[in-house]
């Protein structure tokens, strides 16, 4: 429940800017026409102040100008995706580094405690250790009487679970990255209908007519397509992280009941 209020108030807190971004731009733009409305143009200047305006737009502002042209009611369930989607991603990265070992040292410690204060030792020494390595091994020495069998079967079974917690929150992300282009062909085949629907009232083709369709046709596609490929290159990353951490996983586990074998702690 914590980890939703998180997201939530993350969500937000990345959101809120976005519309006032876009509140501003369009009254900008309002008093913009009017100033040019009581001003009379000029010839020549006007032109190089455009030009000079158009070179000097940062990034920030050609992105919240092309969000307004898009129409924020079709861009606006995009930029959704993209937050949402971070959010999920910026959570799981973070637990997943607070969930990364060095199992080399810990397994070094463990056996220092197995020879000097025995399995007892050893199993405060991983519960005070925090990762799904150290808590696969407090499973592994719980049943260290049972035989090297139990062990090993304790072992795979947690560790299908401590899989499963790390894999948690993906397909969350997997659906944002299909959702977001859906939403942005959604947003094209719109445009494309309002299109269609100014010519027919119009009985005529005009590049007037259909250009502003054809626009949030084209926005909205981009869009959704750039909100998938970021969305996709932390979900590859994650993934890629998940599989190091089960490969951690499964060898620092191999080398706990060797451990368990040499020293002959098990109980059958």
């Amino acid at each position: 429940m914590r980890k939703l209020i998180a997201l939530f108030m993350l969500a937000g807190i990345l959101f809120a800017p976005v519309f006032a971004n876009a509140q501003e731009a369009e009254e900008t733009a309002a008093q913009e026409e009017t100033t040019t409305v009581a001003v009379e143009p000029a010839s020549s200047p006007t032109i190089v102040d455009d030009e000079i305006v158009a070179e000097e737009l940062s990034f920030h502002q050609v992105v919240k100008e092309k969000f307004i042209e898009g129409d924020p009611l079709y861009m606006t369930p995009v930029l959704i995706c993209l937050i949402l989607g971070l959010a999920v991603a910026l959570e799981r990265i973070i637990t997943l580094n607070l969930s990364t070992t060095n199992t080399k040292k810990l397994l070094i410690k463990v056996e220092d405690a197995l020879e000097s204060g025995g399995v007892e030792a050893a199993k405060d020494l991983t519960k005070s250790t925090k990762g799904p390595v150290a808590s696969i091994f407090t499973q592994g020495l719980m049943r260290y009487s049972e035989g090297i069998e139990m062990v090993e079967k304790s072992i795979i079974s947690y560790g299908s679970v401590e899989m499963g917690r790390l894999e948690k929150g993906l397909i969350w992300i997997a659906l944002f990255i299909s959702l977001a282009p859906m939403l942005g062909f959604m947003g094209t085949v719109i445009g494309m209908i309002g299109a269609f629907d100014s010519i027919e009232a119009a009985g005529d083709i005009s590049p007037s007519l259909v250009a502003g369709g054809i626009k949030i046709a084209l926005l909205t596609t981009v869009a959704g397509l750039i909100v998938a490929i970021i969305l996709q290159l932390f979900y590859n990353y994650l993934v890629s992280k998940i599989d190091s951490l089960v490969n951690d996983m499964e060898d620092a586990s191999i080398s706990l009941v060797d451990i368990l074998v040499k020293h002959k702690l098990t109980g059958k």
